[in-house]
């Protein structure tokens, strides 16, 4: 799957789940930019998982701290 598919999936997540309307930058901190909270960090990984149809590792997973994080993240799961 191409990086720029993943990343559009990724960022209408995001979006979603945070309840943003508008652009999101890839360097965006989920928590400092994006006002997400613990509860909702792991809402996003479930949705991601869910989205994607893969099952991450939490940890790794939680380690992500900007959208460009997330979006590899996501990519070593999806293009194995």
């Amino acid at each position: 799957m191409e990086k720029s598919e993943i990343s559009n999936r990724v960022e209408n997540t995001i979006k979603a789940i945070l309840k943003i309307d508008g652009e999101i930058a890839p360097n965006a901190n989920f928590i400092f930019d994006l006002g997400a909270d613990s509860l909702q960090s792991f809402e996003l990984v479930a949705a991601l998982e869910e989205e994607f149809n893969v099952e991450m590792d939490q940890d790794q997973a939680l380690k992500a701290q900007t959208v460009s994080e997330a979006v590899d993240c996501i990519s070593s799961y999806v293009n194995k």
